[in-house]
């Protein structure tokens, strides 16, 4: 993906119910080529897992296109390398 000041991102509002009943709230932020829900499905599942939070539902109930707008250079990085990124908003420790 490319850098630049003007490159727009998806950011998607997501909250998922823990293994202990409490609620994860995270974006996963992600380029705006990405059409395809199922890709940023995966992106929140892999995030899930890197948390021990592997097989709580991750669908349009819990993961929603919230709003679009410039990419942050603090996300650029990791956006190349991985795809997406993820910003952790609450409960997500």
């Amino acid at each position: 993906m490319k850098e630049t000041t003007n490159r727009k991102i998806k950011v998607w509002d997501t909250y998922v119910t823990k293994k202990d009943g409490s609620i994860m709230h995270f974006d996963i932020i992600a380029p705006t080529e990405i059409t395809d829900t199922a890709t940023i499905y995966k992106y929140g599942k892999s995030y899930l897992k890197s948390k021990d939070q592997e097989g709580q539902s991750l669908t349009a109930n819990q993961c929603r296109l919230c709003h679009i707008e410039n990419l942050r250079p603090e996300w650029g990085a990791e956006i190349t390398e991985k795809g997406y990124f993820i910003i952790e908003m609450e409960g997500c420790d």
